[in-house]
């Protein structure tokens, strides 16, 4: 039997039966491959995601790929048999945000996949077809789970607008900032620093195109183009901006726990620093993903530790949560 992981509250989950939705008129439905597991699923399952982001009961998963099974009225025939991924923002497609291409800002308010509806973690997934994204025919479905993070970290490398040539640097080194290494590696870079708090990232930091490490306790330079923040402490975007040169660019992608520092209003002024903040990925941010993953210059595959069943949903939360460097990227496999 198909079955589905429901979170009916903070800290109480079930195993329940999970009956496909036929897909109506512009929807296509999707065998899920594999899910990935982030902390805002763990805030999900602990009850701290933040009033107006999560609707209970819920099936969690917004990071996913699959193949499309079955496909409603006005949705083309040949997306069936094709492996995809997709959005998880469902905007409303008339605001003047969703019109300007930042469906994450839908003015309709906040919807999404895993969050305020069902989301990945079941055998099938019912959505928009407007969402999806095809893949390659020979691309591989377990690193394509991956391509939600990737592609919030594509939208800040988009705004970030590095140059070839200029000297770029990334602060943070789980998942985002590993996927921000390589976006910017792709960009020709002249010098793309690392700075983290975990020196055992160095040489998977280097692996994915950096030619420099430095944890936080280590002079750090103060003369970069661009930075993407992508680590969420208390101080990482304090850290981020010490980066930059005058009138360099920072892109801050984190979001840290209430009392975290905040940037010095007065250095920003004099400094000229240019500031952008992410907060999920609009449709430009996706094709620019799916086509970097396509061309092969994306590579998540390293990034997964641990495959895991839909039952050991508490397991992978505990291992999303532990701290222990061994811990990478977690998916379920329906």
């Amino acid at each position: 039997m198909s079955t589905a992981v429901v979170v009916e509250g903070p800290g109480e989950h079930r195993l329940a039966p999970h009956v496909p939705v036929p897909p109506s008129a512009g929807e296509a439905l999707v065998r899920v491959h594999a899910v990935g597991i982030c902390g805002s699923d763990r805030e999900v399952y602990q009850g701290n995601r933040p009033e107006g982001y999560v609707r209970y009961p819920l099936t969690p998963g917004h990071e996913w790929s699959g193949t499309v099974e079955e496909v409603g009225a006005g949705v083309p025939a040949t997306l069936v048999g094709r492996k995809v991924v997709g959005e998880g923002f469902r905007n409303c497609q008339v605001c003047d945000r969703c019109h300007a291409g930042e469906t994450t800002l839908c003015t309709a308010g906040y919807e999404e996949t895993g969050f305020t509806v069902p989301g990945a973690m079941a055998s099938t997934l019912t959505l928009p077809a407007r969402l999806l994204h095809v893949l390659p025919d020979d691309a591989d479905l377990t690193a394509a789970a991956l391509l939600e993070p990737a592609a919030c970290i594509a939208a800040a490398a988009l705004k970030a607008n590095a140059r070839p040539g200029e000297r770029v640097a990334v602060v943070g080194t789980g998942t985002l900032g590993m996927f921000a290494v390589q976006f910017l590696k792709a960009g020709s870079p002249a010098e793309l620093l690392v700075v983290g708090t975990r020196p055992d990232r160095a040489a998977l930091s280097k692996e994915f195109g950096a030619t420099g490490f430095r944890t936080r306790d280590q002079q750090l330079p103060d003369d970069f183009d661009v930075v993407i923040e992508t680590a969420g402490s208390a101080s990482a975007a304090r850290t981020a901006a010490s980066l930059l040169r005058r009138g360099g660019r920072l892109v801050l992608t984190g979001i840290p726990a209430p009392g975290a520092e905040g940037l010095d209003p007065t250095d920003l002024v004099v400094r000229q620093l240019e500031v952008h903040t992410v907060f999920g990925a609009p449709p430009e941010a996706w094709a620019h993903t799916v086509r970097v993953f396509g061309a092969g210059l994306l590579n998540p595959s390293p990034l997964v530790t641990h495959e895991l069943p839909l039952a050991a949903f508490p397991e992978a939360i505990d291992l999303v949560g532990s701290g222990d460097p061994e811990v990478g990227k977690v998916l379920l496999r329906p």
